[in-house]
């Protein structure tokens, strides 16, 4: 197995850069460039519309529309970031609830000296992956705005000729719808516009937004009078390409993850885990812990789905070590310093406790069910803990017809009951 502990490999392919060198250069790189390098904020957003923090643009939204900039017009970061639309996807080649994003961005152009906008956005775009990290030109493709007559938005010609002027070869470039390359707003309403987007080996690597609107709660576009620039790269995503892998789960990211969990667990019960463990972590490390409510309630979906694996497959690791590696791979990254195993131990053990006794009675009255629906996996969720990702694997062909969705509802529809019941209670 190969090692990726503090050194950067060579083979007959290059360089393979560890992700902290991947990470250095990354800073550096824009920090000659003018950039003020700005740490990564909390998992849990001051917005109100998000649960969490799920972008690097996140911290700085309000600076698109004020200007208010303390850190100048030329900003960059690396985030960290949860999101939890995909969470039934995880355990495939490449979704993830906790990954990084690496960020910069620009605001108040053209009013701002140093703001920026396609052009050079673009070109530093070229320069970090051709020129730093060497990536040869066969292996890039590009996609720009195909445009959206529909909201008035116009194909994104300039970024088209900016391509083109870089050296990429026309046949290169194409051009894509708006649910593909126009990203925003982050919660209900807020900065947004089109984006080009830099594949590598035909894997999405890096989205450059161009922030030239704003979305009201209406989802009405209103060209903004100063424009931005908003970039996202996933470190994940990039490791996998610069180290020369099949996904992000052979990564060094996750590699010493992996060697703490058995070979004879399924392949994508090991994604799961470490996925998981990951943003068990650094949500409780930001001071989320595990309820029924809002971030706590997606912290307990997810350290419940390990208790349940390691329930399952009678795991010979104890989820605590998995854990216990994942602060040690981070707890050197300086935006990491208040990574504390003790603290997400002690939160995992409390969980784990409440949890484990009703495990293996709510598997069996699962088993018993011949069909699973929105009411029955609600009521295994009630009376046992069991979430719904558990509750839809370990179902099968019996669940069917369940949805997400309609669990949610299930969900709301027993919170409306109990406000309502509490409301009496207290004579409201």
């Amino acid at each position: 197995m190969e090692r990726f502990y503090g050194i950067v490999q060579r083979n007959k392919n290059g360089i393979k850069m560890i992700h902290t060198e991947i990470r250095k250069k990354f800073l550096e790189f824009f920090e000659k460039r003018g950039h003020k390098i700005v740490p990564s904020s909390s998992l849990i957003p001051d917005d109100a519309s998000v649960l969490f923090t799920t972008a690097g643009m996140q911290q700085f939204k309000k600076y698109y529309l004020d200007g208010s900039s303390p850190y100048g017009n030329r900003v960059a970061s690396i985030q960290k970031s949860i999101r939890t639309t995909d969470i039934d996807e995880v355990g495939d080649e490449s979704h993830l609830t906790f990954f990084e994003m690496l960020g910069n961005f620009s605001f108040k152009f053209p009013e701002g000296d140093d703001s920026y906008f396609k052009e050079e956005a673009i070109k530093f775009g070229y320069d970090f992956m051709v020129g730093e990290l060497g990536i040869p030109l066969e292996r890039i493709k590009i996609f720009v705005f195909k445009g959206d007559k529909e909201n008035n938005v116009p194909t994104d010609q300039e970024s088209l000729e900016i391509w083109k002027k870089l050296g990429i070869p026309e046949d290169k470039i194409f051009f894509g719808e708006r649910k593909d390359n126009f990203w925003g707003p982050t919660g209900l309403e807020g900065p947004c516009g089109p984006t080009t987007e830099i594949y590598v080996d035909g894997v999405e690597v890096w989205n450059i937004v161009f922030n030239e609107y704003y979305c009201d709660k209406e989802k009405e576009l209103v060209p903004l009078e100063r424009k931005g620039v908003d970039t996202g790269m996933g470190l994940e995503r990039l490791a996998m390409v610069i180290q020369g892998k099949k996904n992000v789960f052979e990564t060094d990211l996750f590699s010493p993850i992996f060697e703490k969990l058995s070979e004879k667990l399924p392949e994508r019960i090991k994604r799961i885990i470490a996925d998981h463990s990951r943003a068990v972590v650094f949500l409780v490390s930001d001071g989320v812990r595990p309820s029924n409510k809002e971030q706590g309630y997606v912290l307990r979906r997810l350290m419940r789905r390990i208790i349940v694996y390691a329930y399952q497959e009678n795991i010979e690791s104890p989820p605590q070590k998995i854990l216990e590696t994942v602060v040690e791979l981070y707890k050197t990254v300086n935006d990491y310093k208040n990574l504390n195993f003790s603290v997400i131990e002690d939160v995992y053990d409390e969980e784990y406790a409440k949890f484990i006794k009703s495990v293996g009675s709510g598997l069996k009255e699962l088993e018993k069910l011949e069909s699973i629906d929105a009411q029955s996996a609600f009521r295994l969720y009630e009376s046992y803990g069991l979430p719904y990702e558990i509750i839809k694997e370990t179902a099968g062909t019996k669940a069917e017809g369940l949805t997400h969705q309609a669990f949610d509802e299930e969900f709301k529809k027993h919170q409306e009951i109990s406000r309502a019941g509490a409301g009496k209670k207290f004579g409201k």
